[in-house]
């Protein structure tokens, strides 16, 4: 899976982090220590870590990923990194 898009609300900078959906790596998401969550109402997963941004971006540069592009959608901050 060489796409991942990570996210955080805005108020949340500090974390948690959502770093993948249902779909991901399972082993990736491990090495993150991520854990699934079902929000109340979602019918759907997400990974997520409680640590900052910064710090999941700097696990996945060590692990090959690089950010291919940042954006904010409304209080969402939004990252997609390729790994080749």
């Amino acid at each position: 899976m060489p796409y991942l898009l990570i996210s955080t609300q805005i108020r949340l900078e500090a974390g948690p982090t959502m770093v993948g959906d249902e779909h991901s790596d399972p082993h990736l998401m491990s090495i993150l220590g991520a854990t699934k969550r079902s929000t109340l109402g979602n019918n759907f997963c997400e990974y997520y870590v409680n640590d900052a941004p910064r710090l999941v971006l700097d696990k996945l540069e060590s692990l090959g990923y690089r950010v291919v592009s940042m954006t904010g959608v409304g209080q969402t901050l939004v990252w997609c990194l390729h790994r080749e």
